[in-house]
């Protein structure tokens, strides 16, 4: 009898073994497959366009790249923090810093990938010194690319603005012509060129508009623009696996020479 019970203990002790084995196998199976697929957010034009091009490179190194569009970019930061995503592609680093402070987030840029100089558009005037005194001009209503509006519009010597990164429109020193300076959604910037003088806009949202930043726009930021568009990823994974495979493989001289062909000087290399 107590041979019996030895070799059905035995037994049972085996399977249990045996199970758990199984089990940590299935689960190492399916972290090693979740390893393999890069996530990422990202805006429409020109960033999605960008990563489906890299897709074929990723797939040789055995990654699969699951690219999710969004059109509102205001949620590609917050589904970043959550997880839902590995990494998106969509800002530039001010407007990064700006969200962690507000939100205490810990993101971080991993790599410069390109850059999409923001421009003044109009649908009436033909330089923007002919803008009237009492015109509306509308610029984006986030506090970086709000600022980078102000500087622009400063630039092109319709106001004065102080010497510092975040800009708001009650810092305006100088407004000679009494210009109305409105904050709009950005997406939205494009459909109020039907109701203002001037609209500074996003390269993005002027390409989605069918307009073309080189040939449209009446005065544009230079090339040394320090708002070059990053790959983000949560502190901690930067060293991943999969998002080095990532910033390998959106670095390469295809994708530079790809860039500068598909967008004809409209988004520019960054590395």
């Amino acid at each position: 009898m107590k041979k019996i019970i030895s070799i059905l203990t035995a037994i049972f002790v085996l399977a249990a073994v045996l199970t758990g084995c199984g089990a940590k196998k299935s689960s190492d199976n399916k972290s090693t497959e979740g390893d393999k697929v890069i996530k990422i957010g990202a805006t429409s034009n020109p960033h999605a366009i960008i990563l489906e091009k890299i897709k074929p490179v990723l797939e040789k190194e055995g990654y699969k790249l699951e690219i999710t569009v969004f059109d509102d970019y205001a949620l590609l930061n917050p589904s970043l923090v959550n997880g839902e995503i590995d990494a998106n592609f969509f800002q530039h680093v001010p407007y990064m810093e700006e969200y962690n402070k507000s939100k205490n987030a810990d993101l971080v840029a991993v790599q410069k990938v390109h850059i999409e100089p923001m421009g003044i558009y109009s649908k009436t005037l033909k330089k923007v010194t002919d803008i009237k005194a009492g015109s509306e001009i509308t610029i984006p209503a986030d506090p970086s690319n709000g600022s980078r509006a102000l500087k622009l519009l400063a630039k092109a010597g319709l106001i004065t603005v102080p010497d510092k990164e975040v800009l708001k429109v009650q810092d305006i020193t100088g407004n000679p012509k009494n210009l109305k300076i409105t904050e709009v959604d950005a997406k939205q910037l494009p459909n109020t060129l039907q109701d203002v003088a001037l609209s500074v806009i996003n390269s993005n949202y002027a390409l989605e508009a069918k307009l073309n930043p080189l040939k449209d726009s009446l005065f544009t930021e230079s090339g040394d623009s320090p708002y070059a568009n990053v790959i983000a990823v949560k502190k901690g994974h930067e060293s991943d696996e999969k998002i080095k495979a990532l910033v390998k493989a959106i670095t390469t001289p295809e994708v530079k020479k790809f860039i500068l062909d598909e967008f004809k000087g409209a988004v520019v290399p960054a590395f």
